[in-house]
């Protein structure tokens, strides 16, 4: 999540140095100390004057969502566990939400009676390492200094693929066949630059949601982080800065890009497009003025395109035709055509109820037009809705 200014590697043995030294490194100058004592841990504060060197730690956890909720749970576990301790102190902070109940982090805080803060408060206590995931926030440096070991990230995906927000939702949109998870320190004031500690690579499974396969990738990292806390000092050690080549961004989504666009899409984009965020926001488009919701999308077989209905001649992009033997309606994209099982439009419909409702009472009305102009067009939302509606679609907006 946070990164170093400048974007290079710090060397790991920083992690124990005193305040004054990390400060200066931060800066880009190198430290010369030979001090002990951890930052933070100056011992003017009552605080003690050297870092632990083996579990059990104290964790600050920063979270939100359902993946977030995962690592904290493996946290939980392990602060709890009867064989080798590894944490002894668990603390949680989350951020505001709109719902009554919070986030799902803060849910499962309160019902484990861990106490819980509310960003930007974080508490007061004394802690060797802070662990982040699926937060949202830049972290400050002064905050990142407050820790001994620093603050590690769990972030779902293969850095430096995928910085930023949103990785699992542009994992799915993007078509990837390979993802997985990277645990990394953080360094201020940038998102998502520090050193690897650990990485695992996962085959994205055919056909799978963004929702379907953050609970793979959150269990994924809940391990994963569970073993760097077994050996820290040693994992921090090992970091490796992350490559400059293969660097993409994971941005938050818009609301807007829910709208299909069928001029433009081939119906494999549409596909990957209601994979990767029909769980938060259903794909929309626009049928004589009326928005209507594609609920539930599917690749089209080639026994159903080789309908002679279906061939032959030139069809408009949005032109939507019920499929009767599949009980589909069969919308065409830019390249060919999608199946869409279910619509919502002032209730969910199946593919039959619209045809009954709507499109043979368009045939009947139309009955001379030619069979084009049966068709759904693409939504423009106003800019205020898209902009309102962007900040949910991010990973956290999987938990919604």
């Amino acid at each position: 999540m946070g990164t170093h200014a400048h974007g290079g590697p710090l060397r790991a043995e920083v992690m124990l140095l005193p305040r004054c030294c990390w400060g200066r490194w931060l800066m880009g100058r190198r430290p010369r100390c030979s001090c002990q004592a951890p930052a933070g841990f100056d011992g003017k504060d009552g605080r003690s004057s050297r870092v632990r060197e083996k579990p059990p730690w104290r964790v600050l956890f920063l979270g939100t969502d359902h993946f977030a909720r995962e690592t904290l749970r493996a946290l939980h576990a392990a602060r709890d566990g009867k064989e080798e301790k590894l944490i002894e102190k668990l603390e949680v902070v989350t951020v505001p939400s709109l719902s009554p109940k919070g986030l799902p982090v803060k849910q499962y805080a309160i019902q484990s009676q861990l106490p819980v803060y509310e960003w930007p408060d974080v508490g007061s206590g004394e802690y060797d390492v802070g662990v982040v995931a699926s937060f949202g926030r830049l972290l400050s440096e002064a905050l990142i200094l407050k820790f001994p070991y620093g603050i590690l990230n769990v972030h779902p995906s293969c850095l430096p693929r995928w910085r930023g927000p949103a990785p699992i939702i542009h994992t799915v949109l993007h078509g990837d066949t390979v993802t997985g998870v990277t645990i990394m320190q953080i360094r201020p004031k940038r998102f998502d630059i520090g050193p690897i500690l650990q990485q695992e690579t996962i085959p994205v499974p055919p056909k799978s949601t963004s929702k379907e396969l953050e609970a793979v990738l959150s269990k994924l990292g809940a391990n994963m982080l569970i073993s760097v806390l077994k050996n820290l000092p040693e994992s921090l050690n090992n970091g490796r800065p992350q490559p400059a080549e293969g660097v993409t961004y994971a941005p938050k989504v818009s609301a807007g890009t829910s709208c299909v666009k069928w001029e433009e899409q081939t119906s494999e984009q549409v596909l990957r497009l209601h994979l990767a965020i029909g769980d938060i926001v259903p794909l929309q488009t626009l049928w004589m003025e009326n928005t209507v919701k594609l609920m539930d999308l599917v690749e089209v077989n080639n026994s159903i395109l080789a309908d002679p209905k279906l061939t032959g001649q030139t069809v408009t992009p949005g032109s939507v035709v019920y499929h009767r033997s599949s009980q589909m309606l069969l919308v065409h994209c830019k390249d060919g055509w999608i199946g869409v099982r279910s619509v919502m439009l002032k209730k969910t419909l199946t593919a039959t109820d619209f045809y009954n409702g709507y499109l043979h009472a368009w045939y009947q009305k139309n009955s001379h037009a030619h069979p084009s102009q049966c068709r759904f067009q693409t939504l423009r939302l106003p800019t205020k809705m898209q902009q309102k509606t962007k900040l949910l679609l991010c990973n956290s907006a999987l938990s919604s």
